[in-house]
């Protein structure tokens, strides 16, 4: 008897980020710079911009 495959076993969670200073939810964006991509936080209320969402503590 085959058991359920690894992947249909995993769920999916999404976490939203909230900036501590004002309080707007902080999205991930991808940009590329010099022919790499790069990921930013961005916190869409005050645009202050980290490297990941955990720096914005």
């Amino acid at each position: 008897m085959a058991g359920a495959s690894k992947n249909s076993r995993t769920t999916v969670a999404t976490h939203k980020f909230i900036c501590p200073d004002c309080g707007g939810e902080i999205i991930m964006k991808t940009i590329m710079e010099n022919g790499r991509l790069k990921n930013q936080a961005e916190c869409q209320k005050c645009k202050r911009v980290e490297r990941r969402p955990k720096d914005f503590k």
